[in-house]
């Protein structure tokens, strides 16, 4: 008896309409990619690859921009999503609101209540992000108590409307350098990478992500790294500081990378291939 060919298995999902809202972090930045839209690639595009392999008629849209606080993130980009009529939402949000001095996670939690809600009245499964550990990050580890206190507060909020949780803090492997960007407050394309098959083991989905390997940094003597600190905060910390001084933000002036919900490879291939000259 022939054996059968064997052909590769498409990994089975539910959803046909992917939409992503959000800050920097969903939109990719720290993860540059001149071939994808916006020039940033980003967790939630890897995613997105992912569950479009084997679907031709899967879309996707990202409405997410750099900078947006909580308010902003469902003032602009709720309705314009609801409107897509996505089966597939994620959003993480609040998390620039939490680490500028005063951030309130209570108050924020009680906003982002009332969004879960209007999104999970569709029907569509919602996915809701924790903020990462941020203990051994610099600056910006010191208010690893108040995200903590956020996330459990959005623990609540996704129990009450059956959301799903993609567990940041849980992720250990985040507190590895080679995750971050250079800036050190976005994720670096190993960390989008490894957030991404997070993402997708959380909603049970089959992937083609594997654990990265990479080589480990070689320590640094005290010398090096107190030069890194001074050219970091010069590029980096400075300038977010002066933005927040001046309520400027670096997502001003900057449109969603993909505002229209399409197919992540393009557009199929039309029946036939037959043509008139």
């Amino acid at each position: 008896m022939q054996a059968e060919s064997a052909t590769p298995e498409v990994p089975p999902h539910p959803w046909s309409r992917f939409v992503a809202l959000g800050d920097s972090f969903t939109e990719g930045i720290g993860d540059p990619n001149p071939d994808s839209p916006g020039g940033n690639r980003g967790w939630a595009d890897r995613v997105a690859e992912e569950l479009a392999a084997g679907h031709p008629d899967f879309a996707y849209a990202n409405l997410a921009i750099r900078g947006r606080l909580l308010n902003q993130i469902i003032d602009e980009q709720l309705e314009p999503a609801l409107s897509l009529k996505p089966d597939l939402i994620t959003i993480c949000a609040g998390g620039n609101d939490v680490i500028r001095p005063g951030g309130d996670p209570d108050k924020l939690a009680e906003r982002m209540d009332g969004a879960i809600a209007r999104l999970r009245g569709t029907g569509a499964t919602v996915v809701l992000f924790t903020g990462p550990d941020l203990g051994s990050t610099p600056v910006i580890g010191s208010v690893r108590g108040r995200v903590a206190i956020y996330n459990e507060n959005l623990r609540t909020v996704a129990a009450r409307h059956d959301a799903v949780i993609a567990d940041m803090w849980a992720l250990r492997e985040l507190s590895d350098a080679q995750m971050w960007a250079p800036d050190r407050l976005h994720f670096s394309p190993l960390g989008h990478h490894t957030i991404a098959a997070m993402v997708l083991d959380t909603l049970n989905v089959p992937h083609t992500l594997e654990p990265l390997e990479n080589k480990p940094l070689p320590p640094k003597n005290w010398r090096t790294a107190r030069s890194e600190d001074l050219v970091w905060a010069r590029e980096f910390l400075f300038p977010w500081v002066v933005r927040r001084v001046r309520h400027k933000s670096s997502g001003d002036g900057i449109s969603a990378k993909r505002p229209d919900a399409a197919p992540m490879f393009g557009a199929p291939m039309p029946l036939g291939s037959d043509t008139e000259d």
